[in-house]
């Protein structure tokens, strides 16, 4: 963990569920506030495999905020997913058991870890395991919609983004800076 460590008196679990956009973005935000402030960040992206994700660039240049992404650059059948879908989804639980055991990180983002429950690519059970074997003094972010109410339980804040309207049901694809 950073030199902040001793700053940040407890650490808590975050989740931002819901229909609407800006889960990531949120989870993106607060990285990069914790970022500013000299801490260690560090993201994981269930599902998610394409390289021209905007966030991917812009970490580049700020060295104490690193992005790990587990997933095929395909959408995911959430009622017949595919095998190397799960592979990764635990290879992306694995990877976030390691930084919590290493201690050396403040902000752990686990990016659309809700979507992988849902999609039963990893358990709840899993999650809550992760959970509480966090250091007391790291911050935990869930991200994606659905969340299960074992989550949403065990958590310390949750924000539900509802949507109210989105260009995508005017026919606007995803836009280079906005959603990708």
């Amino acid at each position: 963990m950073s030199e902040h460590k001793e700053e940040q008196h407890q650490g808590l679990v975050q989740v931002y569920t819901g229909t609407g956009k800006g889960k990531t973005s949120a989870a993106l935000g607060l990285g990069l506030r914790a970022a500013g402030h000299g801490f260690e960040v560090y993201m994981i992206q269930f599902m998610k495999g394409q390289i021209n994700y905007g966030e991917l660039q812009a970490v580049k240049h700020i060295p104490n905020f690193t992005i790990r992404q587990y997933g095929r650059p395909d959408f995911v059948d959430k009622s017949n997913p595919n095998p190397e879908d799960i592979k990764l989804a635990q290879e992306a639980l694995d990877h976030a058991r390691t930084i919590i055991e290493k201690k050396d990180v403040d902000f752990l983002i686990l990016d659309e870890v809700n979507v992988a429950i849902d999609f039963g690519l990893i358990t709840d059970k899993e999650v809550i395991m992760l959970i509480k074997s966090r250091p007391p003094n790291m911050e935990l972010i869930l991200t994606g919609r659905d969340a299960p109410p074992s989550i949403i339980k065990i958590a310390d804040l949750v924000s539900e983004v509802k949507e109210v309207k989105h260009p995508y049901q005017k026919g606007v694809a995803a836009r280079k800076g906005v959603e990708m």
